[in-house]
């Protein structure tokens, strides 16, 4: 019945749904939610308006992936998008500016009581909107799903990892990101992008090891802290470049990579660990990264190893109004992320 709804030859309707599928979550073997949330980021904003912009730009995607044929078919939905979470962004992103710039101007403002009361708005909104993504990502995965997330920006990550490590043991995170994120804290925010990957490793047992790659920009805490902990392996940007430079090929390079893996994985994708070219409008702006056919070709080299992705997050897109750029690559990483994961899991067509 679902097939005859759904041409994936013809033109994608404008529905709401990434890609266009015209399935409702219960339906399907893959289910994406979103978080339309950016309240902490340090630099520009605008990661709460990437999954309307993606779910825009995902409509001139292609069906045919060569790397993973057909597995679309299984099933790719769409959960309703909670609005709550935009609004709460807007309303909370005042306080968070202005105790970004009390941190920034190291001045008195530190101790006084209305910059503690602005802080511990906004620590309680990101908790609140982790809690939310992690309620909505249990119960699909409760389901038997594959749960991805659309950000937002990758604070709004560790819901979705948090739940897909309870439901999958031993799980390895393979974080493609331009840093580490593995402050203790960022600007008095405890959730921020900066330090998600340090409350994942502090909180969440099931996590047992992250392999970072194409990281390139790393206070001296992060450094040590990857050094010091078995958990953590870095294939830094600087790394990559130098393999490359001296003839090594990413193929071999992959393989290694792909070595610190378990069976079950997690995908954390934050769109500025590719090449500026990719992402122009992030606020993370940092030079080097991966080039989209790399990444693309890790992760088809990840599945067909045998592993599993059994999770996933894509993160840190700022869409913008005249280019777009963001939106197209990050639609296509994501329809490629869905393709991947979908490939080693067990579930019939259901297009």
């Amino acid at each position: 019945m679902a097939q005859k709804r759904f041409d994936p030859n013809g033109a994608i309707p404008d529905n709401g749904n990434y890609f266009g599928i015209p399935l409702r979550p219960e339906e399907a073997a893959l289910v994406l939610i979103s978080a339309p949330w950016d309240a902490t980021v340090s630099e520009r904003a605008g990661s709460s308006y990437a999954p309307d912009a993606i779910i825009e730009a995902s409509r001139g995607v292609d069906f045919f992936e060569p790397m993973a044929p057909y597995t679309w078919r299984k099933g790719i939905a769409t959960a309703p998008i909670d609005y709550a979470i935009q609004d709460m962004s807007h309303r909370i992103r005042s306080d968070a500016e202005r105790v970004i710039r009390s941190y920034n101007n190291n001045a008195s403002a530190i101790d006084d009581l209305v910059y503690e009361r602005r802080l511990r708005r906004v620590n309680e909104a990101s908790a609140e909107v982790n809690n939310n993504i992690y309620e909505q990502a249990k119960h699909w995965l409760s389901e038997g799903k594959i749960v991805g997330l659309v950000g937002g920006d990758q604070s709004t990550a560790y819901g979705n990892i948090r739940a897909v490590a309870e439901h999958h043991s031993e799980l390895g995170i393979l974080h493609i990101d331009s840093s580490c994120d593995l402050r203790e804290r960022y600007q008095g925010f405890e959730h921020s992008n900066a330090s998600i990957m340090h409350n994942v490793l502090r909180d969440i047992e099931g996590v047992k090891s992250l392999v970072g790659v194409g990281v390139r920009a790393f206070c001296p805490m992060e450094w040590e802290r990857a050094q010091s902990d078995e958990r953590i392996k870095l294939f830094t940007g600087q790394d990559i470049w130098s393999k490359h430079f001296e003839g090594v090929g990413w193929a071999s390079i992959c393989e290694d990579i792909i070595a610190e893996l378990p069976e079950r994985v997690y995908v954390s994708l934050d769109i500025d660990g590719l090449t500026i070219e990719c992402s122009p409008h992030t606020g993370s702006l940092v030079a080097g990264g991966l080039r989209f056919p790399e990444v693309v070709y890790l992760l088809g080299r990840v599945v067909d190893s045998g592993r599993k992705i059994v999770g996933f997050d894509l993160t840190e897109v700022v869409p913008d109004l005249y280019d777009k750029t963001d939106a197209a690559i990050a639609a296509r990483l994501l329809y490629n992320l869905c393709c991947m994961a979908l490939k080693n899991h067990d579930a019939e067509d259901v297009l």
